[in-house]
């Protein structure tokens, strides 16, 4: 599991008290915070991983996690609380059931948002819409952070942006190189504390860029990484 945080002090207490006893391993990028998000962090699940965000913003803080990760399963929430870690089974039940990415859906029966803003709405729906008519895909949420996806194919999502554009960036390359993906009735919460990093405007821009940008950028499918083996021990 990799949980992005940059001055989330205060949240991460209702964050890693919906976390599952069965998650293997949690990784924190922190994202040079100058409050105590990583004592607290520390204090909270002993043992966890620290990775110190080296570059700027949500995709770099990302992609540092992931690289950090050892387990089979990656997992990816939020700091701030909106995402729930109950419905991580729901994520990993989709994996283990013969999908290769667990996409959250806020839109999709079962879900919902206390927090989406009717600008952040109407914005997700157009940009969704134009990646559906682009690629082909029938997501119904575009921009959402609770996704999940088997380790061995970081290597054909090749992520390579450093904002919050990191989500559409994932579903398009994951519909490209024919991954079996499937949605994830998802509900998001409010944020408890604190201010969102998220600006609407230039992220929709950012995230525009990136839909127009993939699409006239040729891919090349690659095989996933082996699987691990397993000591029979």
């Amino acid at each position: 599991m990799v949980i992005p945080a940059l001055n989330e002090a205060e949240n991460l207490p209702h964050v890693f008290a919906t976390l599952p006893h069965w998650i293997y391993e949690v990784v924190l990028v922190d994202g040079r915070s100058s409050d105590d998000t990583v004592a607290v962090a520390r204090r909270l699940r002993p043992g966890l991983r620290i990775v110190q965000q080296k570059g700027k913003g949500k995709g770099d803080a990302l992609t540092s996690g992931f690289r950090a990760c050892t387990g089979d399963i990656i997992v990816m929430i939020d700091a701030d609380g909106s995402t729930d870690g109950r419905e991580i089974i729901k994520f990993v039940g989709a994996l283990v059931t013969g999908a290769d990415f667990a996409k959250g859906s806020r839109f999709a029966n079962g879900g919902g948002s206390d927090d989406i803003t009717l600008g952040r709405r109407v914005g997700n729906r157009m940009l969704g819409g134009l990646v559906n008519w682009l690629y082909g895909t029938r997501y119904t949420d575009l921009c959402y952070g609770y996704n999940a996806f088997w380790a061995r194919h970081l290597d054909t999502l090749d992520l390579d942006c450093p904002g919050f554009e990191i989500e559409t960036l994932m579903n398009i390359r994951a519909a490209r190189a024919g991954l079996r993906i499937q949605e994830i009735p998802s509900h998001e919460r409010n944020r408890i504390h604190g201010e969102s990093n998220l600006r609407v405007l230039r992220d929709g821009w950012r995230v525009l860029k990136t839909i127009l940008r993939e699409r006239r950028k040729p891919f090349t499918r690659r095989a996933p990484a082996p699987l691990p083996t397993r000591d029979p021990r």
